[in-house]
C-alpha cells in the first residue's frame, strides 16, 4: 500500500531539500502535494487525505499548528509531523507534548526515527488534539516567537495613496499579485501578495477563510454553516458576503 504525504514549507529551497531527502530515506512514499502556506496546505489535505503532513511551524496565513489543529477535523486519519527551526524553550514543549517534529536542518538520522515511528503507528494518538493545544499556548503566544504584528498599510484608491489602519478592514482579498484591502469607506490596492500580507498580519485578529481571503474577526457580524459544510460570513459594516471555504470551518468552530 502506497503512504501519501504533504510537504508544507515557505522556503522553496528547504522544501525541496525535505522533499529530496524523503526521497532516499524513505523511497516509498509518494508525495502528493507541495505547499508554501497555511491556506494551500489545509486545503491540499483536505483534498488528498494524506497519510502524513510535514508542516512547517511559521507559515504565511495559518501556521502549521493551526493547519494540524484544522486538519483533527478535515483528515483525522493524517499524522502530522512539525518541521521547525524554534529555540529549546518550543523544543521542550514538543517534547511534553509528544508530537512529532523534525528540527532544521533536519538530518537523515533523524528523518529516518521519523519514519520509523510514524510507520509503527497506524493512526493518529489519541493525545494529539490535547498536545496540539498546549503547543498553540506554549509556543505561538511565547514572547519572541513573533514579530509585532502589522498596524497599518499604504495603499492605492485611484491616484490617491491611502494609509490605512489594519483594524479598520474587514478583509483582504488577492489580486492577481496584488492584494485589496476591503473597508467600510470602500477598496485600496496594496501593492504586495496576499502570501506575504498574511506573514505581517496578527494571528489572533486576522483568519484566512479562502487561499485568497483574509478576514477581520472584528469585522463579522455572524456565519452561517450550510449542508455543504461551507460557512457565509456576514459583515458589520460591508453589504457583500464572504465564503469559508470547508476546510477553513473549523477555524470557526466557537462562532
Amino acid at each position: 500500500m502506497v503512504t501519501t504525504a504533504i510537504l508544507a514549507e515557505d522556503e522553496a529551497l528547504l522544501r525541496t531539500a525535505l522533499r529530496d531527502l524523503l526521497a532516499r530515506v524513505w523511497p516509498e512514499l509518494h508525495v502528493v502535494a507541495e505547499c508554501e502556506d497555511g491556506a494551500s496546505a489545509l486545503e491540499a489535505i483536505s483534498d488528498h487525505r494524506p497519510d502524513v503532513a510535514f508542516l512547517d511551524i511559521r507559515m504565511p496565513g495559518l501556521s502549521g499548528l493551526e493547519v494540524a489543529a484544522a486538519t483533527a477535523e478535515a483528515s483525522p486519519d493524517t499524522q502530522v509531523v512539525f518541521t521547525t527551526a524554534y529555540d529549546q524553550y518550543a523544543i521542550d514543549a514538543f517534547e511534553r507534548g509528544a508530537v512529532d517534529y523534525l528540527l532544521k536542518p533536519i538530518t537523515e538520522a533523524r528523518l529516518t526515527a521519523t519514519m520509523q515511528r510514524l510507520q509503527s503507528r497506524a493512526t493518529p494518538r489519541a493525545t494529539d488534539a490535547a498536545a496540539l493545544s498546549q503547543l498553540l499556548r506554549d509556543v505561538m503566544l511565547h514572547p519572541g516567537t513573533r514579530a509585532e504584528p502589522l498596524t497599518w498599510i499604504t495603499a492605492s484608491s485611484g491616484r490617491e495613496t491611502r494609509l490605512i489602519m489594519v483594524d479598520d478592514v474587514a478583509y483582504f482579498r488577492a489580486d492577481s499579485k496584488y492584494t485589496v484591502a476591503m473597508t467600510a469607506e470602500g477598496e485600496a490596492l496594496l501593492r504586495k501578495p496576499i502570501r506575504e500580507l498574511a506573514a505581517m498580519l496578527d494571528p489572533t485578529v486576522f483568519k484566512q477563510i479562502h487561499r485568497s481571503t483574509i478576514v477581520n474577526l472584528r469585522a463579522v457580524a455572524s456565519i452561517v454553516r450550510d449542508d455543504t459544510g461551507k460557512g457565509t460570513l456576514r459583515l458589520k459594516q460591508r453589504p457583500e458576503t464572504l465564503v469559508v471555504s470547508q476546510p477553513f470551518m473549523t477555524l470557526f468552530r466557537n462562532m
